[in-house]
């Protein structure tokens, strides 16, 4: 009997839940894994955030690591948020949402774009010109769509 009533209590919380629908790739770590969106442009690599460093925004919390990082972000947050909320720029090319891996970035032209994974990386690497501009034109639709 207590195992129906957990499957119970699963299939109610699952039906009850509110779809992901976030624009922002968003971990319990917050957005894009709690990782610095600027320390890619300045200290080119990723550097994890602290919460001493937090910034509400786009219905997420972002991290970074140092107080002038924090405030370069709140003067001009569209000018260091990863392309695709973060979402995997490889993926949004082919029309879906995938997570990223902190490691598996670029900058084209003053855009971060985060990958999947470093292989993903790769493939986006050999043309990205083009997998920028179909990731363009899927944003528009997939942006609302619901991530798991």
């Amino acid at each position: 009997m207590k195992g129906l009533a957990l499957i119970l209590l699963f299939l109610i919380s699952a039906c009850t839940q509110k779809p992901n629908t976030s624009e922002v790739f968003a971990t319990s770590e917050g957005a894009i894994q709690g990782y610095d969106p600027v320390a890619y442009f300045t200290d080119s690599k990723p550097v994890k955030g602290t919460s001493e460093y937090a910034y509400s925004y786009l219905d997420q919390s972002w991290y970074f690591a140092s107080e002038e990082h924090l405030e370069m972000f709140e003067a001009n947050p569209e000018k260091y948020i990863p392309q695709f909320g973060g979402f995997c720029a490889y993926g949004m090319s082919r029309g879906y949402k995938a997570e990223t891996d902190p490691d598996a970035w670029t900058i084209v032209e003053g855009k971060l774009y985060l990958n999947y994974n470093l292989e993903v990386r790769e493939t986006w690497n050999a043309n990205q010109g083009e997998f920028i501009n179909k990731a363009n034109a899927n944003w528009p639709t997939v942006r609302a769509s619901e991530f798991n």
